[in-house]
């Protein structure tokens, strides 16, 4: 259980308001609504729904639920990880990782974090060109509209939420190296600086 709630703590402090409210109102026929209304924080709510056991370590299907129907399907890789050592034990098989496909996942990892990490820093620094990076990058106008409409006050969510649909949409393909090609191609090159200095990336990376 203790690394279930590793991973609510994680996804709680991943979440934007505008994340939590959404949670909250998915959360209405599960929670009567004057609890539901004292709780101000995604942790509450979390703590709420596994004393109520609508989410456990065994079965978190509505946790899985909740990330998907808010647009953070970027979450549930936290609850995955939580759920690995139960698969095994559930399975009765160990099957530890050879040292290359550790390698493998590792790498693959620490590449999904440096590009959260890059998102933020976009997030920050891109201002009122962020239409034309996105643009470069594939995400549509139209996808564009439906992020601004859901959060037309928070510049830096919509950038975010873009930047989600273009990682969703390319897979793999979105990665730093395509992230700094459109950040060149846009002449964003103060934005690159940022992203190159604060990850530590080498010149060859753009």
């Amino acid at each position: 259980m203790e690394e279930f709630r590793v991973a609510l703590l994680k996804i709680s402090e991943r979440l934007s308001e505008q994340d939590f409210k959404d949670m909250k109102f998915l959360c209405q026929e599960k929670i009567v609504k004057k609890k539901l209304e004292a709780i101000t924080r995604p942790t509450e709510l979390f703590t709420r729904l596994i004393e109520q056991e609508n989410i456990t370590k065994d079965k978190p299907d509505f946790l899985i639920f909740l990330l998907q129907h808010i647009g953070r399907n970027d979450l549930i890789g936290e609850v995955d990880k939580s759920q690995t050592p139960l698969s095994r034990e559930q399975a009765g098989v160990q099957t530890p990782l050879s040292r290359e496909q550790a390698g493998v996942q590792a790498s693959a990892e620490e590449g999904s974090d440096q590009l959260l990490q890059a998102f933020d820093i976009v997030c920050d620094n891109v201002g009122r060109d962020w239409r034309r990076l996105l643009r470069f990058l594939g995400v549509t106008d139209i996808t564009m509209e439906q992020v601004q409409y859901a959060n037309p006050y928070n510049l830096r969510e919509q950038i975010r939420q873009c930047l989600r649909e273009w990682r969703k949409k390319k897979g793999e393909d979105a990665n730093i190296s395509a992230l700094l090609k459109g950040l060149e191609k846009c002449r964003m090159r103060l934005v690159i600086e940022k992203i190159t200095d604060e990850l530590n990336l080498s010149a060859g990376s753009s």
